[in-house]
């Protein structure tokens, strides 16, 4: 850190830097005080469209832009010639460190950071080169490392003077468009460590104002730059920009910042810049880091639905809404905007329905609040598709379930047994709707033909109410389900639009049939003559009820054999065949019915994976943390028999965990609230202790005979884990 001596000084460098932009900025329009206020920047238009605009409807990518866009490219300066090399410099700091002299050492960083020209100079990889394209930077990525890891253990005065050169080069007069070499000098200070120190804040300020104002052309260039950065550095610039919006939604200190009111501009330029790393994470495979460690967690804390209220009115104009930007909400905080959205939207339908009895002259029924669905177990299907067609407008109301010549009131626990038992029986291999493959555990739509296909819409409609109703399901879709499942997020007004296609690859396949993959990537590097070997045409053939029935991939596809030359193209026809054409209809209906529940502009804030986790939960076991929030009944948490069964959980694999789990639950996955969010209880059993443990699925519940010892405990749980399949023993 920072000592109070070097703050002061900052401090003095900030007012500096206020009273020039001030100065500068009653020149420039001032119509949004969230807009980056830039000298030589027109209008607001050359930002980049990484966010999302609530308007148009669709994702915006980076990755949209041509290879390398006409822009006008500025001549190149000629840079001052310097010969210091990566040896050059750690020797200067090993004499320092042993002499006590930094004098060297201080020359070095004030002059490489006093300008633009000066940092290419030093950590331009050729001087000479321009490194105008964007698959080369042409910087120096192992000096620049070895200079800022340096940095920190310099003595302050060090640290002050490259602070001072920063600003020298942000107060820069520009005259044109910026070079390839001012942009280059911007990748290297946005890895400086020093604006990790809050002291430093209003310098990083501006460094990210100047760099979220360029324009699309040079954003394509630091997004293509910024994804060779190595993974530990790409991971510590994105950390310091949450850490920088953390810190000005709530500042530990606030006296150490301007006032909220002088800097509106500081939060919508940070985000605007982690905008573009997370373009350029999204450009490899796999990327360089996890979507989820763009989360900004701080953002739980805020008023979430007026930032999604100023994105549904404002979409991407002068208001600023991190709604723009969803990359950056978790989603344990987008759940919260989908439920009380989707709260919202059931108290409007409830209030309309009541209007309208009234209206009516009709007397209310508190049954009209609900969606009220009345099932016979015998024809749990028929009944479902049945009272799930006839209720259609009351899709959207809080979910009630009836199972006639039953007693039992729905608290929750005939709901959560309704879907456990629809999912089971329409799942089943007998029923033809879903193959299941065994390689790779999950489900995908069968390509049988027929004539009505409701049965995959009720399958939508189950997993759009299972997310309304906040229920996870037992359900293993690949993850190329979710990604169809978006495209797009919202239901096109035009019915001739298609649904449910989206880009696949051969990876999208090995997640489903992962032989069949296999055997496709083989072809692909194949060393021989692919026609004569493989004697393969444009044709596919799949069995349907035991006839052989054969599609061509392309227009006259029987006829065009498959070669060297064109082999890729067969390999793209096939896959997209099979994940998007031979089950159009039965996805389109499934799609169909997801959002006639689900629709909602939330989706537009949600990744295919974070669908995933709201229908299924997360796979991230956390049994302490499931020990801390279980409830007890006829037990205490002390008793002898509670601490026996803890300490074997908790020394279980991964793989009994996840049985225990689905044992008690009916799903091995963890709610998006994480362990506290099952209300898991167990209860004593006043059975022999003979007896395995029982579990109550519809309500989350164990219950546990009095086990005299763990040895005893753990045999009897383990065979009641592993051997139980729904509501008995197989």
């Amino acid at each position: 850190g920072l000592e109070e001596g070097a703050k002061n000084q900052f401090s003095t460098f900030s007012n500096f830097i206020t009273t020039i932009n001030q100065k500068k900025e009653g020149i420039g329009n001032r119509n949004s005080p969230t807009q980056p206020v830039i000298p030589n920047i027109k209008n607001g238009k050359d930002l980049p469209p990484l966010c999302l605009d609530v308007r148009q409807k669709q994702r915006m990518s980076v990755d949209a832009l041509p290879q390398e866009l006409k822009a006008p490219v500025p001549p190149e300066p000629s840079l001052p010639i310097r010969t210091k090399t990566v040896k050059d410099f750690q020797d200067d700091m090993e004499k320092s460190k042993a002499s006590g002299d930094w004098k060297a050492v201080h020359n070095f960083y004030s002059t490489t950071f006093d300008s633009f020209l000066e940092i290419n100079a030093a950590f331009k990889k050729d001087t000479n080169s321009p490194f105008n394209t964007i698959e080369d930077s042409g910087i120096d990525a192992k000096f620049v490392n070895v200079v800022y890891d340096a940095l920190l253990n310099t003595p302050q005065d060090v640290q002050k003077s490259v602070l001072k050169g920063i600003i020298n080069g942000l107060l820069q007069e520009w005259t044109g468009p910026r070079t390839k070499d001012d942009l280059r000098a911007y990748c290297i200070l946005l890895q400086n460590p020093q604006f990790s120190n809050t002291s430093t804040y209003v310098i990083y300020a501006h460094l990210l104002r100047q760099i979220a104002a360029l324009t699309e052309a040079d954003h394509h260039f630091l997004v293509h730059w910024s994804k060779k950065i190595s993974q530990k550095r790409f991971k510590q610039v994105v950390d310091r920009l949450l850490q920088f919006i953390s810190l000005r939604l709530f500042p530990a200190k606030p006296e150490e910042f301007p006032p909220m009111v002088k800097c509106t501009w500081w939060i919508p330029s940070a985000t605007k810049v982690l905008a573009l790393f997370n373009a350029a994470n999204s450009l490899i495979s796999p990327p360089i880091i996890s979507y989820t460690d763009f989360y900004n967690s701080t953002l739980d804390h805020i008023d979430l639905m007026e930032e999604y209220h100023n994105w549904q009115c404002y979409g991407n104009s002068h208001r600023f809404s991190f709604c723009q930007y969803p990359f950056i909400i978790s989603i344990a905080a987008k759940k919260v905007i989908i439920q009380r959205d989707s709260e919202q939207q059931m108290i409007s339908i409830a209030r309309q329905s009541l209007v309208d009895k009234v209206s009516r002259r009709q007397k209310p029924d508190m049954n009209m609040l609900f969606l009220n669905v009345k099932v016979r177990r015998t024809h749990l299907v028929s009944d479902s598709l049945d009272e799930l067609a006839r209720k259609k407008a009351d899709l959207k109301k809080k979910l009630k379930v009836t199972f006639v010549g039953e007693a039992g009131l729905d608290m929750g626990g005939l709901t959560k047994e309704w879907f456990l038992l629809l999912i089971r029986q329409i799942f089943h291999p007998d029923y033809g709707m879903f193959t299941y493959h065994k390689d790779s555990q999950c489900h995908w739509f069968s390509s049988f033909k027929c004539d009505n296909y409701s049965e995959f819409r009720l399958v939508g409609a189950l997993m759009g109410l299972a997310v309304y109703n906040s229920i996870t399901l037992d359900i293993r879709f690949p993850p190329c389900c979710y990604k169809k499942l978006l495209s797009p997020p919202i239901v096109p007004c035009d019915h001739n639009t298609l649904v449910g296609i989206c880009g696949v690859t051969l990876d999208d396949l090995f997640q489903i049939m992962p032989e069949l993959a296999h055997g496709l990537s083989e072809l692909l590097s194949y060393e021989g003559n692919v026609e004569e070997d493989f004697y393969s045409t444009f044709q596919v053939f799949q069995e349907e009820f035991g006839v052989i029935k054969s599609y061509n991939l392309k227009p006259n596809g029987d006829k065009i054999p498959v070669t060297n030359r064109n082999r890729k193209e067969y390999v793209q026809l096939y896959v997209d065949f099979l994940l998007n054409k031979s089950i159009y209809k039965q996805f389109a209906a499934f799609y169909y019915g997801f959002h006639s529940v689900c629709a909602s502009y939330a989706l537009l804030l949600l990744r295919p994976e974070e669908v995933e986790i709201l229908v299924c939960g997360s796979p991230e076991l956390d049994m302490s943390a499931l020990q801390r929030s279980t409830q007890y009944e006829g037990y205490q948490k002390t008793d002898l028999t509670i601490r026996y069964f803890w300490d074997v959980v908790l020394g279980f694999s991964l793989d009994l965990q996840k049985k225990l789990l689905h044992f008690a639950t009916g799903s091995d996955r963890v709610p998006v609230g994480g362990m506290a969010d099952l209300n898991f209880k167990i209860s004593k059993s006043e059975t022999s202790t003979n007896w395995l443990p029982v579990a109550h699925t519809c309500f989350n519940q164990l219950c546990l005979p009095p086990y005299k010892n763990k040895k005893e405990l753990k045999q009897k749980l383990i065979i009641g884990i592993s051997n139980a399949e729904g509501f008995g023993l197989e």
